[in-house]
């Protein structure tokens, strides 16, 4: 691997590292369907309802990070609070893929650079900016990344079933809430971005 001038921009292809997740888990396996969920007050009450019973668990220095199955009709899916910040959130992805997991979608809160965009609206991202450094490890250096074209027409379709309303964004995903800057945010909104969070740009690595 050459050298470049900021480490952030050395991307390597290979996919096996010295330390892969599959390492921690003997032989456990959830469901394939899972749904990443950002929001502990959601998973609580399908706790208290009885609707989700732990499976398995992931481990950080942050203690236990449950994974439950949830029964819809015959069908079982995981469902799991994700971690907020790309890198926790990314390295809890890998594992639950070692898990068995193999189709996920995530639903969590944004920021956003609209004031007229009202609180509990639906935005749907189509494109990331890669302000942070996750995803610098997965997939080639560029300005933004996008979701699958499969999974984005799913989403829409779902929406647009339930006659939910919703609206396509890019979002910016950052590392540090805190440097949110004003000459930042206006370039980012020249851009047109539409939210801001923290984890988006590191779950698409396609």
């Amino acid at each position: 691997m050459k050298r470049k001038l900021f480490p952030i921009l050395e991307y390597d292809k290979t996919r096996k590292a010295i330390i892969n997740p599959s390492a921690f888990f003997d032989g456990k396996t959830i469901p394939e369907n899972v749904v990443l969920c950002f929001f502990k007050d959601v998973i609580r009450e399908l706790r208290v309802k009885h609707r989700i019973k732990e499976i398995a668990c992931c481990r950080s220095e942050m203690g236990k990070h449950p994974i439950y199955e949830l029964k819809i009709g015959k069908k079982c899916i995981s469902v799991f609070h994700s971690a907020v910040g790309a890198p926790l959130a990314a390295g809890l992805f890998e594992e639950l893929i070692a898990l068995g997991g193999k189709k996920f979608i995530a639903c969590g809160g944004a920021g956003v650079l609209d004031r007229n965009i009202s609180a509990g609206h639906i935005m749907v991202p189509v494109s990331a900016i890669r302000d942070e450094g996750v995803s610098y490890h997965y997939l080639p250096p560029s300005r933004e990344v996008r979701p699958s074209v499969k999974a984005l027409k799913a989403i829409v379709n779902v929406l647009k079933n339930e006659k939910l309303s919703y609206l396509k964004c890019k979002t910016w995903t950052t590392d540090a809430p805190y440097r949110e800057t004003p000459e930042k945010i206006t370039l980012r909104k020249k851009e047109g971005c539409l939210s801001v969070e923290m984890e988006a740009a590191s779950q698409c690595f396609s």
